[in-house]
């Protein structure tokens, strides 16, 4: 994709992007832990190449994720970008699982959904197996927590399921998928 394939509404603004890449390079270089292999050369080489991830980037930023570099893909050449925010990203808390669930509430709906929200960012919703990856390189979610994609034999049944870490162990758990709280949010990926 070329920079002129990009939608009008998704380009950052010259501005914007430095501002944004100044930032993704100062927190990969504070968090090296989290891809102690990686340069940061690299990573700009692939952000420049892809310029469309840029938006979507932003919004995680916006939003409270504290985007950062957690894998590398040797076999597709992408780097993973992750919220690594220490808590669930404050601008996406108090949202519901599903749009169907959204839907199903009679009164006090949240205002949006994650899924909903997922697809407008342009992101993926991590997975407990990504969940539980992400622990390995830091301590998220001491005090939040963040909804995970939920299998469809859950949903089915009504159900969704979030993650959290205490007792410095990572936990599974069950919820309606109607349900929604201050303190949980979601977390996202991208593969640039």
């Amino acid at each position: 994709m070329t920079k002129r394939d990009i939608d009008p509404s998704k380009a950052l603004l010259p501005d914007q992007r430095e501002e944004l890449l100044t930032t993704l390079k100062s927190r990969f270089e504070k968090n090296k832990s989290r891809h102690p292999e990686l340069d940061w050369a690299a990573v700009q080489a692939r952000l420049e190449a892809h310029d469309e991830k840029l938006w979507s980037l932003q919004e995680m930023e916006r939003t409270g994720g504290e985007p950062d570099v957690v894998g590398f893909d040797v076999e597709t050449g992408e780097f993973i970008f992750c919220d690594c925010s220490a808590e669930s990203p404050k601008g996406r808390r108090s949202v519901c699982y599903d749009r169907e669930a959204l839907e199903s509430r009679k009164e006090h709906k949240p205002q949006n959904s994650v899924l909903d929200m997922v697809e407008a960012m342009g992101i993926e919703l991590l997975t407990e197996e990504q969940y539980r990856s992400l622990q390995t390189v830091g301590k998220f979610d001491l005090k939040s927590s963040s909804w995970v994609k939920t299998p469809d034999s859950i949903r089915k049944l009504g159900g969704a399921i979030f993650c959290d870490r205490r007792y410095d162990m990572v936990f599974l758990y069950h919820n309606g998928a109607e349900s929604y709280y201050g303190a949980r949010g979601f977390r996202g990926s991208l593969r640039v």
